[in-house]
């Protein structure tokens, strides 16, 4: 079974695919679906485009047609804890879909995508990464480091929507304790846990998603996706023999 790995950024994809041997594309969806090895470790690569929709899409061929053992979203994100500064990285152990849910009295009640609490209610919030997976994670990146920046996991929101506020940023983070936000997180977790395929979403923070965040974006995104490349290679060798077992058991 190979990997499925899913970037929203060009920058990132574009990395990747130069590090891939004996790459075969395939367009499905108007996406280019890439096949080959990295690192000696069989993946399939593909470019989900911002937002849930997208990387929902992408998430399914993934699943579906190249029936990939685990879907890894590896990309940017910006920053909701004030800890945290551009250049960390985020790991999610749990992902939060910040705008699904039901509008009442002028306020968005944030609830389980797919239901309503009086129509089809459910005591699950967001989506958590497997548990023996996350464990292997964790053990592997505790002999990798950073140079200058550090390596969180916990929370990450999604919603489609680019956060430029930094009023907004500060009650995200107060009401769900997320230490980062992104568009596409969240979607691919929905997708991956229907197809019972096990998932992780690594962020790099290319900015604080407040005020200068547009500016601090485009600064820093080359950085941010390079650690983030550089992370998803160390974990390879974790993902595979994750992948091979649930793949024979």
């Amino acid at each position: 079974m190979a990997i499925g790995l899913i970037c929203a950024i060009p920058q990132e994809l574009a990395h990747l695919r130069t590090l891939l041997v004996d790459a075969v594309a395939v367009r499905a969806a108007h996406t280019e679906f890439v096949s080959g090895t990295l690192d000696g470790f069989d993946v399939v690569l593909a470019g989900s485009g911002m937002g849930k929709v997208n990387s929902a899409l992408v998430a399914t061929v993934l699943a579906d047609r190249f029936g990939c053992g685990a879907i890894v979203f590896s990309g940017v994100a910006g920053g909701l804890d004030p800890h945290l500064a551009v250049g960390d990285v985020v790991i999610a152990d749990r992902v939060i879909q910040h705008d699904a849910g039901l509008i009442e009295d002028d306020r968005l009640q944030t609830y389980q995508p797919g239901h309503v609490p009086f129509i089809n209610p459910t005591e699950v919030f967001g989506y958590r990464v497997d548990d023996a997976l996350l464990a292997l994670v964790v053990d592997r990146l505790a002999e990798f480091t950073l140079p200058t920046a550090a390596i969180r996991f916990g929370t990450v929101l999604s919603g489609d929507q680019y956060l430029h506020c930094e009023v907004t940023r500060q009650r995200l983070q107060r009401e769900f304790g997320g230490l980062a936000v992104e568009m596409e997180g969240g979607a691919v977790a929905q997708v991956a846990d229907a197809f019972g395929v096990p998932w992780l979403v690594i962020r790099a923070l290319s900015d604080l998603a407040g005020r200068d965040s547009r500016f601090d974006f485009l600064a820093f995104v080359d950085e941010a996706a390079a650690s983030s490349v550089a992370i998803l290679r160390w974990l390879l060798p974790v993902l595979s023999p994750f992948v091979q077992r649930r793949s024979t058991g």
